[in-house]
């Protein structure tokens, strides 16, 4: 694997080329950035160590924070789970805000710098917190009913909460941000360069295994054996290194030109001028529609044009020009919350084209969640021997399936790729839209598997009479790893789908918005954490006069509580989900891509 990366590295080493100047990307003293001197695979392992650091940093935190709630700042279980979705939720929706705000007016790779020291001082705050015994309740055991367990309040709360969404700001800030300044680092004109960032993304996710594969097994380990404020410790000091490696690659970054507005506001502008020209009527011709010349002083070398389309016409009317406007000629340009291109309005349509396709994904983070926090207090419950002397930490279980992308992810990407080209004919091997089919898929059979080794797991408690027994110091006679069956299956799950999802929405967008286009992904999981949240809140409410213990979900104690029902439910909706996805997958049409050759012999191809 580390050969495979060196070659590529090698691949942008040749001084005999010409050094070319790159097409709207400068270098950090603001001239125009060469090819062979700027940006390329050598230069994004820079980004890729940072990316690595950033998980190393923040994974422990995704999976083990429901234990520090609970055990430590003594919230309720679901409480607990409840707050870890939320920040979840809120660090990939901020995602969008930090986008915006670094292509208009910051700068991806400042927006880093800024965001890493906003997580550099949200981890430090967790970390004060954790070591001073002031700060944070007395000890107790919150498992065990006879217990009277002091919650975290007042000012010591507020400092667990701002060090929280400090954190949640700062990961969304280097989300939002790393991977478009990464793909900033190829020249899309160039067929070579291009293909190289598919390899990226590719990498990409393998340097967030790695990172995460270090988070999942020192830091987790030293948080429930050595303490949580050595583990928080550790994290802040792997951000700390990120960042020095990050920053120490400046002088051969390819940086993008800010560009003074938003794609993602010209997106709104198109609605919002729709909205304002609703009474109007569209031109039976479209080229009554208003577009810039292409060889107008207004329109740039780099700007782009797409022709007209049929579909969605009541975005046509942002284009319709108003007599006053036809006849004011090149007085001055047009307002465009009034006024929009025609390009402009074609890539709104695309990006409503893709909306059923993201919506299809909300349920799988849904699902993720549960992953990431009862599964963790499923895994508290069991007996977590590997061998005589040695315990694995519950919250080290998705390590499993890291392991398998650490793995999988070169062998696909070098081998099934090719193999399966030459069986389909299209340049990816699978359509991108298969590929998130087979990861939702995978999600629904991985909730299903949890739904019956939690019958398993309960059954077994019954038959020890172990109902009421205290997580960690009575563990059950069942090993932990039973869990890895639904780890595993959703580990591949991801792979498919969120690489898949990053790749469609990325080769999708329209040129304008390739640089924000990886936010689509973080929405969608930002508003599969809050749906979790709102589910297992509602969950909890409908079923609580049906269960003698108030609920599915309720109270403290896993082993009363009818956890299995809850995944039951999980992958009758992620079956649901499946369903609408094929019908919506299947008659969604590939955007043309007119600069990638390959595409034509298999990515016009539907679902």
């Amino acid at each position: 694997m580390v050969r495979a990366v060196f070659s590529l590295c090698m691949e942008d080493e040749n001084p005999e080329k010409e050094a070319l100047v790159v097409v709207d990307k400068v270098d950090w003293k603001g001239r125009k950035a060469l090819k062979h001197v700027h940006g390329g695979m050598k230069t994004s392992l820079f980004i890729l160590t940072m990316f690595g650091f950033e998980n190393c940093a923040t994974v422990s935190l995704a999976v083990n924070s429901v234990t520090y709630f609970n055990g430590v700042m003594h919230f309720d279980l679901v409480e607990s789970a409840n707050m870890l979705t939320n920040y979840l939720g809120t660090s990939y929706l901020l995602a969008v805000l930090v986008a915006v705000v670094a292509d208009t007016w910051f700068g991806r790779f400042k927006a880093v710098i800024v965001s890493g020291c906003f997580e550099f001082l949200g981890l430090a705050l967790l970390t004060v917190q954790a070591h001073y015994p002031h700060l944070k309740p007395p000890p107790c055991v919150m498992s065990d009913p006879r217990s009277q367990c002091q919650t975290l309040a007042g000012s010591h709360k507020a400092l667990l909460f701002v060090g929280l969404y400090l954190l949640a700001f700062g990961s969304s800030g280097v989300r939002a941000s790393l991977p478009s300044h990464g793909a900033d680092q190829f020249d899309d004109n160039d067929p070579k360069q291009a293909s190289l960032m598919s390899t990226f993304f590719n990498y990409l996710l393998l340097s967030a295994s790695l990172g995460g594969a270090v988070s999942l097994t020192l830091v987790v380990y030293v948080q429930d054996n050595k303490g949580w404020d050595l583990g928080f410790g550790i994290a802040t000091i792997a951000i700390f290194l990120g960042l020095i490696v990050f920053a120490s690659g400046l002088p051969l970054y390819r940086l993008q030109v800010v560009r003074g507005t938003s794609a993602i506001i010209e997106i709104i502008q198109v609605f919002v001028a729709a909205f304002r020209n609703m009474n109007l009527s569209i031109p039976e011709d479209p080229a009554g529609l208003y577009e810039l010349e292409r060889h107008n002083e207004a329109a740039s070398e780099t700007e782009e044009f797409l022709p007209h389309s049929d579909i969605y016409r009541f975005l046509d009317k942002a284009a319709i020009k108003p007599k006053p406007t036809t006849e004011a000629g090149n007085s001055g340009a047009p307002n465009p919350w009034k006024l929009c291109r025609v390009t402009q309005v074609e890539n709104a349509k695309i990006i409503v084209g893709m909306v059923p396709i993201f919506c299809c994904t909300i349920i799988m983070t849904l699902c993720m969640a549960q992953l990431q926090t009862f599964c963790i207090q499923q895994g508290l419950t069991m007996d977590t021997h590997v061998s005589k002397s040695f315990k694995i930490p519950p919250a080290s279980l998705p390590i499993i399936p890291v392991v398998f992308m650490i793995i999988i992810v070169p062998v696909y990407d070098h081998i099934v790729v090719p193999l399966l080209r030459k069986i389909t004919g299209i340049p990816t091997g699978i359509t991108r839209l298969q590929r998130v089919g087979v990861g939702l898929i995978l999600s629904c059979i991985s909730m299903a598997i949890s739904a019956v080794i939690e019958v398993k797991r309960k059954q077994v408690a019954r038959d020890h009479n172990m109902l009421d027994a205290i997580p960690v110091l009575n563990p059950l006679p069942m090993s932990i790893f039973w869990l890895s069956f639904q780890y595993s299956v959703f580990g591949i799950a991801d792979l498919f789908t969120y690489v898949g999802l990053l790749e469609f929405f990325y080769s999708e967008a329209p040129k304008a918005l390739k640089s924000t286009s990886t936010c689509f992904l973080w929405i969608s999981m930002a508003l599969g954490y809050f749906l979790s949240t709102i589910v297992v809140k509602s969950v909890n409410s409908a079923t609580k006069n049906i269960t003698s213990s108030g609920g599915w979900l309720a109270g403290n104690n896993i082993n009363r509580n009818h956890l299995n029902l809850f995944y039951w439910f999980l992958s009758l909706v992620s079956f649901i989900d499946l369903c609408i996805y094929l019908i919506v997958s299947s008659r969604y049409k590939y955007r043309p891509q007119v600069q990638e050759v390959e595409v034509k012999q298999g990515d016009s191809k539907d679902y």
